[in-house]
C-alpha cells in the first residue's frame, strides 16, 4: 500500500491543501490535512514537497506524438508512443484516425483492435481507451485539414462497415450533423453504444440542437472548423456553449484559440470543457516535418502544425501545457484546468473510472510541479514516469518519510 501527500491535492474534483491518498490498484482512502498515524503505519509514505497531485491527465484527441503518426503506425510504434504519454502527465488516451478512405479507416480499425490487448499490458503504458474517427462524415466548408475528395454523407452502409471493422473498440465518431442522413447515423452509432461528436460543421443553432435530441453528446474543437456565434446566428459555437448536454473539446494551445475565447468557453459552457490535444506526430519532437492520415504536416519553433497551404493541421501540444496555459495565460481556476483535462474528459467518453481521485478509482495519477508541468505520474497505482527516477525512488522518499513523521 501507498501513501502520497501534497501541498495540493485534487480530491473528487476539489481543490484541498494539503490532502493524502491511499492506495496500490485502486485508492482505498483519501483526506484533508496531513495523514494520520493509523494511515502512516500501514503504507509506504512520500510527501510530494511542492506542486498538485492530480488525477491523470486523460487526451480524448490524439492523431500521434513522438514522431509516430497512429494512422501509418506499427504495433511496436504504438507501444511506444503509450509508454512515453505518461511523460506529459497523460495516463489515458483516445488515438484519433482522421478523414480517409472508407477502406483504410475499416483497416486501421481492426489494426487497433487486435493491438489492443497487448497495449492494456504494455508496462508503463498510458491506457488507451478505444478509438475516435474524425472524418469523413464531415462538412466540405469547414474540412481544415481533411482531404475533400474523402468525404461523404454518412450513409447506413458506411457507417456499419465501420462499425463491424471496429469490433467495439469504437469510443466516438465525429460527424457534420447537418450532411444527408446525420441525424439518423447519431442513431446507428449510438445504438451501438458509440459516443458521437460534433465538429468540422458549418450547422446553424437549431441543427445542432436537433443533434444533441438525436443523441450526440460531445463538440470536437470547439471554435476550430465550425461555424461561429454571431449576434443574430448563434451556430455551432453558440449552441455548444448553452447546451449542458454537449462536452465541448478545446485546443488551448495558444494558437488554435485566443486566451480570451478560452476564458469565455470556460464560464459560458452549460456542459463542461474537455481540454484535448488533437496532437499530432510533431508531439514531443523538434520542429520539422511529420505526417498526419498520410499527408506532410510542417512544424516551425513555437507554432502549430500546418499543411503546405497554411492551414492549421493539430497540434503539438502536451496535456500538461494545456493546463498551464489555461491558468497561467486564459485566466482559468487550476481547480477547472485540472478537471477539464482528467474527470471531465474521462466521463465524456464513459470511464467513471478514471480521471478523479475518490475511494475505488483506478489509481492513475499525475503530480505536476509548480509550474504545471509533470513531475512523475503513476498508471494502475504503479510509477510509470518520473523526472528523476534515482532521486525517487532512494533519496527523495526517505526524506518524504521522515517530513510527514514530523
Amino acid at each position: 500500500m501507498q501513501l502520497l501527500a501534497a501541498p495540493t491535492v485534487v480530491l473528487g474534483g476539489r481543490l484541498v491543501r494539503p490532502g493524502w491518498i491511499l492506495f496500490d490498484e485502486i485508492i482505498h482512502e483519501i483526506g484533508e490535512g496531513y495523514p494520520p498515524a493509523r494511515v502512516r503505519d500501514v503504507a509506504n509514505v512520500t510527501t510530494l514537497p511542492e506542486g498538485v497531485l492530480s488525477p491523470g491527465l486523460v487526451d480524448i484527441q490524439v492523431n500521434g506524438a513522438f514522431g509516430v503518426d497512429f494512422a501509418a503506425a506499427s504495433d511496436a510504434e504504438w507501444v511506444r508512443v503509450a509508454q512515453l504519454m505518461p511523460s506529459t502527465g497523460v495516463t489515458a488516451f483516445v488515438p484519433t484516425f482522421i478523414t480517409a478512405s472508407i477502406q483504410e479507416l475499416s483497416g486501421n480499425l481492426a489494426i487497433y483492435s487486435a493491438l489492443r490487448s497487448r497495449l492494456d499490458v504494455a508496462p508503463g503504458a498510458a491506457r488507451t481507451l478505444g478509438v475516435h474517427l474524425e472524418g469523413p462524415f464531415l462538412a466540405e466548408r469547414r474540412r481544415g485539414a481533411h482531404r475533400a475528395e474523402l468525404l461523404s454523407d454518412p450513409e447506413p452502409a458506411l457507417v456499419a462497415a465501420l462499425l463491424d471493422a471496429a469490433d467495439g473498440a469504437l469510443t466516438y465518431m465525429t460527424l457534420a450533423p447537418e450532411r444527408a442522413g446525420a441525424l439518423e447515423a447519431i442513431a446507428q452509432l449510438t445504438s451501438a453504444g458509440v459516443r458521437v461528436a460534433l465538429g468540422h460543421t458549418d450547422a446553424d443553432a437549431q441543427t445542432i440542437r436537433a443533434a444533441a435530441n438525436a443523441g450526440a453528446s460531445l463538440v470536437t474543437h470547439l471554435y476550430n472548423a465550425q461555424r461561429p456565434m454571431r449576434h443574430r446566428d448563434p451556430g455551432t459555437v453558440g449552441a455548444a456553449l448553452t447546451d449542458p448536454r454537449l462536452t465541448c473539446g478545446l485546443i488551448v494551445d495558444l494558437h488554435h484559440v485566443s486566451s480570451i475565447a478560452v476564458e469565455v468557453a470556460f464560464r459560458a459552457s452549460a456542459g463542461d470543457i474537455a481540454l484535448v490535444s488533437d496532437a499530432v506526430a510533431a508531439m514531443g519532437m523538434p520542429a520539422g516535418s511529420y505526417e498526419l492520415g498520410g499527408e506532410r504536416v510542417d512544424v516551425a519553433p513555437g507554432l502549430p502544425p500546418r499543411r503546405a497551404d497554411g492551414t492549421i493541421a493539430g497540434s503539438a501540444l502536451q496535456m500538461d501545457e494545456a493546463i498551464a496555459n489555461s491558468v497561467l495565460h486564459c485566466g482559468v481556476d487550476l481547480r477547472s484546468a485540472i478537471n477539464s483535462a482528467t474527470q471531465i474528459p474521462a466521463h465524456s467518453v464513459g470511464r467513471s473510472d478514471l480521471g478523479l481521485l475518490a475511494p475505488g478509482a483506478t489509481a492513475d495519477l499525475t503530480w505536476l510541479g509548480d509550474d504545471l508541468m509533470t513531475c512523475a505520474t503513476w498508471v494502475g497505482g504503479q510509477i510509470a514516469w518520473s523526472c528523476d527516477q534515482i532521486t525517487w525512488s532512494r533519496d527523495h522518499e526517505l526524506a518524504s518519510s521522515a517530513r510527514v513523521s514530523a
